[in-house]
């Protein structure tokens, strides 16, 4: 009996301990929920062309309206300042939030790039959508994403995607430019985030 109850113990033990581990998940999308793609030059696509920018290619991998709120050379400061009213005309379900490359090319402090990400995140939940962070590598040779971007996943709870464009910036087939990608680079994105948001149960 106690070696039952032993046993029974480690078990949930080992239980809580993996899903303490686990990734944050997401509600799933209905059909007609929209995604909204909201960023810098990046989600804009520049590089390519509007049919070929990874907002455009995940609608046609998933079925769902994705929104491309790209803007070439938004910061999260300047991101910040428009976000409540793109979220009041789209009104979506769930944000992919991809900002920070443009705070570091001008140098910004980090500090201040990870509050304005804090702040972006809590404007996006305040209207009721989920958000799917993604990490933009440094731009410098072998630049992965900085660990704020994990520093706000871990501490907001969000699914963090801070692959997809570090592995594209890193092929020169893939790059129309040292930091942007080209049209078959922004499809690796959008494969890699469709990928990413079943995995989450958003799909």
């Amino acid at each position: 009996m106690l070696a039952t109850r032993r046993y029974v113990l480690a078990l949930f033990a080992v239980l809580l301990l993996a899903s303490c581990g686990r990734a944050p998940t997401l509600p799933r999308l209905s059909p007609h929920d929209v995604i909204l793609a909201f960023g810098d030059s990046l989600t804009h696509g520049t590089g390519a062309s509007e049919e070929t920018a990874y907002p455009a290619v995940l609608a046609s991998l998933t079925g769902h309206t994705v929104i491309n709120a790209g803007v070439p050379g938004d910061t999260t400061a300047t991101g910040l300042q428009r976000l409540p009213a793109v979220l009041a005309e789209h009104k979506p379900r769930l944000v992919l939030l991809c900002l920070g490359g443009n705070d570091m090319l001008h140098q910004q402090p980090a500090a201040t790039t990870e509050n304005n990400l804090r702040l972006l995140v809590q404007t996006i939940r305040a209207s009721g959508a989920e958000v799917v962070l993604i990490g933009v590598p440094e731009p410098r040779l072998f630049g992965g994403a900085p660990h704020f971007y994990a520093r706000v996943a871990k501490d907001m709870k969000l699914p963090l995607e801070q692959d997809a464009f570090n592995e594209v910036l890193k092929d020169a087939r893939l790059k129309s430019d040292p930091i942007h990608a080209n049209a078959a680079g922004y499809r690796v994105v959008a494969q890699r985030l469709d990928e990413f948001l079943k995995e989450a149960g958003a799909l």
